[in-house]
C-alpha cells in the first residue's frame, strides 16, 4: 500500500476508541507511514470529515 492510495477499513485488530470504530467500511487516504512498536509499520489514513488516524496493514484494504 502506497502514499495517496485510497483504503477501507475492513476490520480492527483490537479494541479501539469510539471514533475509530464508527470508520469501519469507510474509505479514507493514506497520508503516511507510522513505526509503531520497532517491528511493525502502520499506516495513516485520512477520512473525508478531517479525521485521521493509523492501522496495521492487514485492518484495511485496497478500495476502488
Amino acid at each position: 500500500m502506497e502514499i495517496g492510495q485510497k483504503v477501507r477499513v475492513r476490520r480492527l485488530r483490537d479494541r479501539a476508541p469510539q471514533d475509530v470504530i464508527k470508520r469501519l467500511g469507510k474509505v479514507g487516504v493514506i497520508q503516511d507511514y507510522k513505526m509503531t512498536d520497532g517491528s511493525g509499520v502502520g499506516l495513516v489514513v485520512k477520512f473525508d470529515d478531517k479525521f485521521s488516524t493509523w492501522f496495521f496493514e492487514d485492518e484495511l484494504e485496497p478500495s476502488a
